[in-house]
């Protein structure tokens, strides 16, 4: 992805933030955990899954969300629940987009139930991706371009 915009990545553990990180720059595709706030090619910030899963980290996500453009809240369609609070997205003050990950997995219903729970997390725009096909993944990238 050649932006100039930098794009944070928001999610559960196992969402698939680094592997649509992976994917958005045409890498190739290689499972890893990632373990601390990384910056890959200095536009996009990944972060673990364990500072939205746990409450006493989300000040760091707050601190780091004011390195980014854009917020991208990451949900697998396989995931039951979610760790987005409602309307989450309002203690930013960036643009938030939700992207749910893992449809080349999951049914309808699930799909339907992800954007549900991103909707309530406060996302307008949404985007239904599969990273290992890459189903999806190129109208994101046009999206974030022009946003």
């Amino acid at each position: 992805m050649n932006s100039s915009k930098r794009i944070l990545l928001l999610g559960r553990t196992s969402a698939g933030k680094t592997t649509l990180c992976q994917r958005m720059n045409h890498e190739e595709l290689k499972y890893r955990k990632t373990q601390t706030v990384q910056i890959i090619y200095e536009n996009m910030i990944d972060t673990p899954g364990e500072y939205l899963e746990r409450r006493n980290y989300w000040g760091a996500l707050m601190v780091t969300s004011a390195d980014a453009d854009i917020i991208l809240f990451v949900q697998s369609a396989t995931e039951d629940g979610s760790m987005f609070p409602p309307a989450y997205a309002s203690g930013f003050a960036k643009p938030i987009v939700g992207v749910v990950t893992k449809c080349d997995l999951a049914s309808a219903h699930q799909i339907a139930d992800a954007k549900k729970h991103l909707m309530m997390a406060g996302t307008k725009k949404l985007f239904t991706v599969s990273s290992i096909t890459g189903w999806g993944v190129e109208d994101l990238v046009r999206y974030l371009d022009i946003l």
